[in-house]
Formats: structure tokens, sequence, C-alpha cells
């Protein structure tokens, strides 16, 4: 435990819950949680279940059905090989990340890793005894992920490439040709691609929906995806995730599920089954808006005193470069969102927490009103 700390998302989140409990006006860009509601297919689906009484375990690594209609979807969308007995759902996408992690990587491997990067990323890794080799991205681009770069990393002690694209928390992307590269090269030295999908329906700027799946049918070893319903359904509490991939990768992560957690919620999967079969127009309404937030943010981002930001390319976050907003006292990020939270009464992310200290994650997963009102209070402080 010495090796890992506490997710800076949620310490973020808990302290501005705390101010909100002593009656502060609190605007939170913290955490990433859509502001829209659950689909009603979902719910209504999962209200049903609970009232029959599907409230019983079920097999461990989810209902036959989800675990079908998942492998359906990759399959038709594509081109995946994968069947249902090649997907496990989970705990949300955080947990198949988490069983993965403990069921691949051992003490004395590496795992290379594009940097910034979502805050559990490197801490899994340490956990199962790895060691994360971050590989810099930068803002010039867009943060986007480059094979060169990736595959210069890789050592003798390499044991998978762990990506997640579109980025927690820049919004770097990935191409199509450099992800194929990747991958090539992955398989040519028996390791793994671990492609973290939870934001791969969120991209902008005409820019396409690249998935790890297309791929593993000519790569059927080395391509394992993860994904959730959290982001691209709103589904954030309800705790259901998914990984697909090679059998005996599955396999071992079904094990590990079986003595973490045994099965996901029971009525929380047949909402979940609902709302991939039968929400994508809740989906698609909501990735548009989430492009207008992106719109509307990102000049005005730049207007704030000392803030520089460039569009991200994916998910729902922005990434500006803070560094000449440091002062005395509130020198690098952790100690710049403490200043902006007690001053201006707004919570954002330190970039520190994913490994770049000149940044800060604000996230646009809230409405327009409330974008507007953070900017006035931080352009406000800023300016004084």
């Amino acid at each position: 435990m010495s090796r890992i700390g506490e997710s800076a998302t949620l310490r973020v989140s808990r302290l501005a819950n705390d101010l909100k409990r002593a009656g502060v006006s609190v605007v939170d860009f913290g955490a990433g949680e859509p502001d829209f509601p659950s689909p009603p297919v979902a719910v209504e689906a999962a209200c049903r279940a609970l009232t029959g009484g599907f409230t019983k375990y079920t097999p461990g690594s989810g209902t036959p059905e989800l675990r079908a209609a998942i492998a359906d979807l990759y399959r038709r969308d594509f081109g995946a090989p994968w069947t249902a007995a090649q997907s496990v759902v989970t705990v949300g996408g955080k947990a198949a990340l988490f069983e993965v992690a403990l069921a691949v990587f051992e003490e004395g491997q590496e795992v290379v890793l594009p940097s910034p990067s979502w805050v559990s990323l490197p801490e899994q890794i340490r956990f199962a005894g790895a060691v994360p080799v971050d590989v810099p991205t930068t803002g010039a681009d867009g943060f986007r992920i480059h094979a060169d770069a990736v595959i210069a990393a890789v050592t003798g002690r390499t044991r998978a490439i762990l990506l997640n694209a579109p980025c927690n928390p820049t919004g770097g992307v990935v191409s199509s040709e450099d992800l194929r590269r990747i991958v090539e090269f992955a398989a040519s030295r028996g390791l793994l691609v671990i492609s973290d999908e939870t934001y791969m329906r969120f991209v902008y700027g005409g820019l396409p929906a690249v998935s790890a799946a297309a791929l593993a049918a000519e790569f059927p070893e080395t391509v394992v995806v993860v994904g959730s319903f959290s982001k691209t359904y709103a589904m954030t509490g309800w705790r259901i995730g998914y990984l697909l991939g090679p059998k005996e990768v599955v396999q071992a992560v079904e094990v590990i599920q079986s003595h973490a957690t045994s099965n996901p919620t029971s009525f929380a999967m047949v909402g979940a089954l609902e709302a991939l079969l039968h929400a994508e127009l809740s989906a698609v309404e909501m990735i548009a808006e989430y492009a207008a937030r992106r719109e509307m943010l990102i000049p005005r981002l730049n207007q704030v005193p000392g803030f520089v930001c460039r569009p991200p390319d994916g998910a729902f976050y922005a990434f500006p470069h803070v560094a000449a907003c440091y002062r005395p006292g509130r020198q690098g990020s952790v100690a710049f969102a403490e200043f902006l939270l007690e001053k201006a009464r707004v919570a954002v992310v330190p970039g520190a927490a994913f490994g770049s200290d000149d940044h800060i994650r604000i996230s646009f997963a809230c409405s327009r009103a409330t974008l507007a009102e953070g900017l006035e209070r931080m352009t406000a402080v800023l300016a004084d």
C-alpha cells in the first residue's frame, strides 16, 4: 500500500462536497461524471428486474445476455472475433482494469503508459508489482499518442502497453495508423496491448472513433479492450464495465473477480443491457451537447488570465496549462487548485495527479450555465 496513493479526483470531490454540506456555493469542475440522467429505458428495465425479484446472484462473469450483447456490439462495429465467452462484465471499467493488472503484471515487469494518464492506471500497475514507464505526450499537438514514442519505451522487461484514448485527463487521441503500428509491434514481441476505451465515443471535430477491437481478428492474442457504461450512457453509479480479449486473459480476470466481487449487480446488468440495445439516441444527444460545451468553453478558458488551452480532441475534459498563474504560496498545480477552491469556490483537479504539474483538469460534464459561472469566478480572482 505504500506504493500507491488516494485517487486525486475523489479527494477533490470530497473536499468540494464538504464545502457544499457547509452551505458554501461551489462550482465543481472536478468529477468526471455526466450531468445527464441515465437512459429512461435502462432505469425502467432495472426497476422491473427489482420488482420481479431479479435480486440474487448471477454467474460471476455477468449475465449471459449482457456478455453476448457486448460481444455482438464489437463484432458488428469493428469486426472483432470475440464471443460471449471472451467477455466479462465487471464492477465498472475501473475494476476491469484493476483485475487485468492483477492477472497479467508481475514483479520486475514494466508497463508502457502514455502520460499524462488517468490517476488510477499507474497506481494499479504498481499495486500489481510492476513499474509504469511513462511516455510523455505534449499539448502542442493535443497530447496525441504516437507509435514511435511508445515503441521506443519498450524494453526486455515490458509486459504490456496500456493505452487510454481518448485520454482522461488530456482528451488526447491515437490515430488508427499509430494504433496499428503499436499493436503490430506488440504482437511481434509477445506483448499485450490493453486499450482503455471508456471515452471511445467522445471525439470531436469530425474525428473517427478508434478502437483496438478493429485489430483483434488480426492479432487475437494481443488485444484487450476495456469499456464502460458509465460515461457513454451516464450510468456512473450503476458500476457496470467490461473486458474483452484473449481467452486466457478473460479467464484469469474471471478468477480474480470471483474472489473480489462475485458478480456485478444483477438488476444493474439488466438496465445496462437495455441501454446497449435501445439507448443509442440518448448517447448521441449527450455527446453532441458535450461538443457544444467544448466550443463554448475553450475560447473563454483562453481568456482567463494565465490559462492556455488547446481544444481537446476527445473525452470531456479541458487540460489548460496554468503555470503562468503560479505565485508564492500557490506554486504548483496542487496549491493552485487549493487556491481556486478557497478563493473562487471552484473545484478543479491538479495536473500533478496525472503526471503534469503545469496543468489542471476541468470537466465540462456540467451545464453551460455552470461552466460560465466557474469561468467568471476564476477570472475574477486571477485578475485581482
